[in-house]
Protein backbone atom coordinates (compact mmCIF):
# COMPACT_ATOMS: atom_id res chain seq x y z
CA UNK A 1 0.00 0.00 0.00
CA UNK A 2 1.25 3.49 -0.86
CA UNK A 3 2.95 5.28 2.06
CA UNK A 4 0.76 8.37 1.72
CA UNK A 5 -2.38 6.22 1.86
CA UNK A 6 -1.09 4.41 4.96
CA UNK A 7 -0.47 7.77 6.65
CA UNK A 8 -3.94 8.98 5.70
CA UNK A 9 -5.63 5.83 7.03
CA UNK A 10 -3.52 6.10 10.20
CA UNK A 11 -4.83 9.64 10.68
CA UNK A 12 -8.39 8.40 10.17
CA UNK A 13 -7.94 5.58 12.69
CA UNK A 14 -6.51 8.02 15.21
CA UNK A 15 -9.32 10.52 14.78
CA UNK A 16 -11.90 7.75 15.23
CA UNK A 17 -10.21 6.48 18.40
CA UNK A 18 -9.86 9.92 19.96
CA UNK A 19 -13.34 11.18 19.09
CA UNK A 20 -14.89 7.97 20.41
CA UNK A 21 -12.84 8.35 23.57
CA UNK A 22 -13.98 11.96 23.91
CA UNK A 23 -17.67 11.13 23.52
CA UNK A 24 -17.46 8.41 26.17
CA UNK A 25 -15.38 10.60 28.49
CA UNK A 26 -17.77 13.54 28.09
CA UNK A 27 -20.80 11.35 28.72
CA UNK A 28 -19.31 10.00 31.95
CA UNK A 29 -17.49 13.24 32.85
CA UNK A 30 -14.14 11.56 33.33
CA UNK A 31 -10.60 11.93 32.02
CA UNK A 32 -9.39 8.67 33.59
CA UNK A 33 -8.56 6.94 30.29
CA UNK A 34 -7.29 9.97 28.34
CA UNK A 35 -3.59 9.09 28.59
CA UNK A 36 -4.26 5.36 28.30
CA UNK A 37 -6.12 5.86 25.02
CA UNK A 38 -3.27 8.01 23.74
CA UNK A 39 -0.74 5.27 24.45
CA UNK A 40 -2.93 2.55 22.96
CA UNK A 41 -3.44 4.71 19.87
CA UNK A 42 0.33 4.77 19.25
CA UNK A 43 0.51 1.00 19.50
CA UNK A 44 -2.52 0.61 17.21
CA UNK A 45 -0.75 2.63 14.52
CA UNK A 46 2.41 0.58 14.90
CA UNK A 47 0.43 -2.64 14.43
CA UNK A 48 -1.65 -1.28 11.55
CA UNK A 49 1.33 0.06 9.59
CA UNK A 50 3.21 -3.20 10.18
CA UNK A 51 0.29 -5.26 8.87
CA UNK A 52 -0.20 -3.21 5.70
CA UNK A 53 3.57 -3.05 5.19
CA UNK A 54 3.78 -6.82 5.17
CA UNK A 55 3.79 -8.84 1.94
CA UNK A 56 4.72 -12.29 0.73
CA UNK A 57 7.48 -10.74 -1.39
CA UNK A 58 8.90 -8.62 1.44
CA UNK A 59 7.65 -9.99 4.78
CA UNK A 60 7.72 -7.54 7.69
CA UNK A 61 9.24 -10.17 10.00
CA UNK A 62 12.36 -10.41 7.84
CA UNK A 63 12.96 -6.65 7.62
CA UNK A 64 15.44 -5.76 10.36
CA UNK A 65 14.95 -2.04 9.72
CA UNK A 66 11.23 -2.19 10.41
CA UNK A 67 11.64 -4.51 13.39
CA UNK A 68 14.25 -2.27 15.02
CA UNK A 69 12.25 0.92 14.51
CA UNK A 70 8.91 -0.48 15.67
CA UNK A 71 10.43 -2.29 18.67
CA UNK A 72 11.97 0.89 20.06
CA UNK A 73 8.88 2.92 19.16
CA UNK A 74 6.66 0.42 20.99
CA UNK A 75 8.95 0.47 24.04
CA UNK A 76 8.83 4.26 24.11
CA UNK A 77 5.07 4.56 23.79
CA UNK A 78 4.36 1.62 26.12
CA UNK A 79 6.39 3.33 28.81
CA UNK A 80 4.55 6.60 28.20
CA UNK A 81 1.23 4.79 28.54
CA UNK A 82 2.26 3.08 31.79
CA UNK A 83 3.87 6.14 33.33
CA UNK A 84 1.11 8.62 32.57
CA UNK A 85 -1.60 6.18 33.65
CA UNK A 86 0.25 5.52 36.92
CA UNK A 87 0.80 9.23 37.53
CA UNK A 88 -2.86 10.07 36.96
CA UNK A 89 -3.89 7.25 39.31
CA UNK A 90 -1.32 8.28 41.93
CA UNK A 91 -2.53 11.89 41.84
CA UNK A 92 -6.18 10.88 41.89
CA UNK A 93 -6.91 12.38 38.49
CA UNK A 94 -5.58 15.00 36.12
CA UNK A 95 -6.02 18.63 37.18
CA UNK A 96 -5.76 19.80 33.56
CA UNK A 97 -9.36 18.68 33.03
CA UNK A 98 -10.98 19.97 36.22
CA UNK A 99 -12.35 23.12 34.61
CA UNK A 100 -12.97 21.85 31.08
CA UNK A 101 -14.44 18.35 31.14
CA UNK A 102 -17.97 19.75 31.56
CA UNK A 103 -17.49 22.01 28.51
CA UNK A 104 -18.07 20.14 25.26
CA UNK A 105 -15.85 22.10 22.90
CA UNK A 106 -13.02 22.84 25.33
CA UNK A 107 -12.86 19.21 26.45
CA UNK A 108 -12.97 18.00 22.83
CA UNK A 109 -9.98 20.22 22.02
CA UNK A 110 -7.79 18.08 24.30
CA UNK A 111 -8.80 14.92 22.46
CA UNK A 112 -8.34 16.44 19.03
CA UNK A 113 -4.98 17.77 20.18
CA UNK A 114 -4.01 14.29 21.28
CA UNK A 115 -5.01 12.96 17.84
CA UNK A 116 -2.62 15.42 16.17
CA UNK A 117 0.07 14.54 18.71
CA UNK A 118 -0.21 10.79 18.04
CA UNK A 119 -0.17 11.09 14.24
CA UNK A 120 2.65 13.64 14.06
CA UNK A 121 4.91 11.78 16.48
CA UNK A 122 4.26 8.48 14.67
CA UNK A 123 5.06 9.74 11.18
CA UNK A 124 8.68 8.48 10.90
CA UNK A 125 7.67 5.06 12.24
CA UNK A 126 4.74 4.85 9.81
CA UNK A 127 7.09 5.91 7.00
CA UNK A 128 9.50 3.05 7.82
CA UNK A 129 6.77 0.46 8.31
CA UNK A 130 4.94 1.23 5.08
CA UNK A 131 8.07 1.53 2.95
CA UNK A 132 8.69 -0.85 0.05
CA UNK A 133 12.39 0.01 0.08
CA UNK A 134 14.43 -2.94 1.34
CA UNK A 135 17.91 -2.10 2.58
CA UNK A 136 18.87 -4.92 4.97
CA UNK A 137 22.35 -3.57 5.60
CA UNK A 138 22.52 -0.63 7.98
CA UNK A 139 24.73 2.31 7.07
CA UNK A 140 26.84 4.12 9.67
CA UNK A 141 24.12 6.78 9.92
CA UNK A 142 21.51 4.05 10.43
CA UNK A 143 23.47 2.53 13.29
CA UNK A 144 24.11 5.87 14.96
CA UNK A 145 20.49 6.99 14.68
CA UNK A 146 18.92 3.72 15.85
CA UNK A 147 21.32 3.53 18.80
CA UNK A 148 20.53 7.14 19.71
CA UNK A 149 16.82 6.34 19.37
CA UNK A 150 17.16 3.52 21.90
CA UNK A 151 19.40 5.49 24.27
CA UNK A 152 17.05 8.47 24.19
CA UNK A 153 14.10 6.25 25.11
CA UNK A 154 16.16 4.74 27.93
CA UNK A 155 17.15 8.20 29.19
CA UNK A 156 13.53 9.35 29.30
CA UNK A 157 12.49 6.19 31.18
CA UNK A 158 15.35 6.43 33.69
CA UNK A 159 14.64 10.14 34.29
CA UNK A 160 10.94 9.46 34.90
CA UNK A 161 11.67 6.61 37.31
CA UNK A 162 14.30 8.58 39.24
CA UNK A 163 12.01 11.59 39.59
CA UNK A 164 9.05 9.43 40.66
CA UNK A 165 11.20 7.61 43.24
CA UNK A 166 12.44 10.95 44.60
CA UNK A 167 8.85 12.18 44.98
CA UNK A 168 7.87 8.95 46.76
CA UNK A 169 10.74 9.42 49.22
CA UNK A 170 9.25 12.74 50.27
CA UNK A 171 11.00 15.16 47.88
CA UNK A 172 14.20 15.13 49.88
CA UNK A 173 16.20 18.28 49.21
CA UNK A 174 13.12 20.16 47.85
CA UNK A 175 14.18 19.69 44.20
CA UNK A 176 15.47 16.60 42.43
CA UNK A 177 19.20 16.17 41.82
CA UNK A 178 19.19 12.36 41.75
CA UNK A 179 20.83 10.45 38.90
CA UNK A 180 20.51 12.14 35.53
CA UNK A 181 18.78 15.11 37.16
CA UNK A 182 22.18 16.19 38.44
CA UNK A 183 23.27 16.83 34.85
CA UNK A 184 20.11 18.35 33.37
CA UNK A 185 17.09 20.15 34.81
CA UNK A 186 14.87 18.41 32.25
CA UNK A 187 16.54 15.13 31.16
CA UNK A 188 13.18 13.50 30.42
CA UNK A 189 12.34 16.21 27.89
CA UNK A 190 15.77 15.92 26.29
CA UNK A 191 15.23 12.17 25.89
CA UNK A 192 11.80 12.76 24.35
CA UNK A 193 13.15 15.30 21.85
CA UNK A 194 16.24 13.29 20.93
CA UNK A 195 14.35 10.07 20.25
CA UNK A 196 12.17 11.62 17.54
CA UNK A 197 15.08 13.34 15.82
CA UNK A 198 16.91 9.99 15.83
CA UNK A 199 13.83 8.15 14.54
CA UNK A 200 13.40 10.68 11.73
CA UNK A 201 17.05 10.34 10.66
CA UNK A 202 16.77 6.54 10.79
CA UNK A 203 13.71 6.70 8.52
CA UNK A 204 15.79 8.29 5.74
CA UNK A 205 17.00 4.94 4.39
CA UNK A 206 13.39 3.76 4.00
CA UNK A 207 12.72 6.46 1.43
CA UNK A 208 13.99 7.53 -1.97
CA UNK A 209 16.69 9.88 -0.70
CA UNK A 210 16.66 13.62 -0.16
CA UNK A 211 14.01 14.08 -2.82
CA UNK A 212 11.46 12.04 -0.82
CA UNK A 213 8.76 14.55 0.12
CA UNK A 214 7.06 12.32 2.68
CA UNK A 215 10.32 11.77 4.55
CA UNK A 216 10.77 15.53 4.77
CA UNK A 217 7.13 15.86 5.84
CA UNK A 218 7.76 13.47 8.73
CA UNK A 219 10.21 16.00 10.22
CA UNK A 220 7.05 17.36 11.83
CA UNK A 221 7.53 14.61 14.43
CA UNK A 222 10.64 16.07 16.14
CA UNK A 223 9.65 19.66 15.37
CA UNK A 224 6.23 19.20 16.97
CA UNK A 225 7.84 17.57 20.01
CA UNK A 226 10.28 20.45 20.40
CA UNK A 227 7.51 23.02 20.08
CA UNK A 228 5.34 21.31 22.68
CA UNK A 229 8.15 20.87 25.21
CA UNK A 230 10.06 24.10 24.63
CA UNK A 231 7.46 26.68 23.62
CA UNK A 232 4.02 25.68 24.93
CA UNK A 233 3.11 27.44 28.18
CA UNK A 234 0.75 24.72 29.42
CA UNK A 235 3.37 21.98 29.44
CA UNK A 236 7.07 21.18 29.18
CA UNK A 237 9.85 23.55 30.12
CA UNK A 238 7.76 26.78 30.02
CA UNK A 239 5.39 25.32 32.60
CA UNK A 240 8.24 24.00 34.75
CA UNK A 241 10.05 27.34 34.57
CA UNK A 242 6.90 29.32 35.31
CA UNK A 243 4.74 29.15 38.40
CA UNK A 244 6.24 25.79 39.33
CA UNK A 245 9.50 27.52 40.33
CA UNK A 246 7.86 29.53 43.09
CA UNK A 247 7.98 26.68 45.59
CA UNK A 248 11.74 26.29 45.11
CA UNK A 249 12.51 29.98 45.56
CA UNK A 250 10.25 30.09 48.62
CA UNK A 251 11.97 27.14 50.34
CA UNK A 252 15.59 27.25 49.19
CA UNK A 253 16.26 30.30 47.00
CA UNK A 254 20.07 30.29 47.19
CA UNK A 255 20.47 26.54 46.72
CA UNK A 256 18.07 26.45 43.78
CA UNK A 257 19.64 29.50 42.16
CA UNK A 258 23.02 27.72 42.34
CA UNK A 259 21.50 24.58 40.81
CA UNK A 260 19.99 26.57 37.93
CA UNK A 261 23.26 28.38 37.31
CA UNK A 262 25.37 25.20 37.31
CA UNK A 263 23.04 22.69 35.64
CA UNK A 264 22.08 22.57 31.97
CA UNK A 265 18.45 23.37 31.29
CA UNK A 266 18.09 20.52 28.76
CA UNK A 267 21.14 18.66 27.41
CA UNK A 268 22.81 16.54 30.13
CA UNK A 269 26.36 17.74 30.65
Amino acid sequence: MNQVIVLGISAGITLAIQLTGFLVAYAFQTEVFYDILGGLNYLALAIFSAVVGDSSVDPWSSDSRKIACVSIFAASRSWLLIFLAWRAYDRGGDSRFDEVKSKFFEFSAFWIGQAFWVVLISMPMIFVNSSSVNKPNFSAVDWISIILFGLAVLLAIVADIQKAAWVKRGRKGTFCRDGVWAYSRHPNYFGEILQWWACWVFAFSSGEGFSDVQWWFSILSPLFTMNILLNTKATGIPQANGASLKRYYNKCPEEYAEYRASTSILIPM
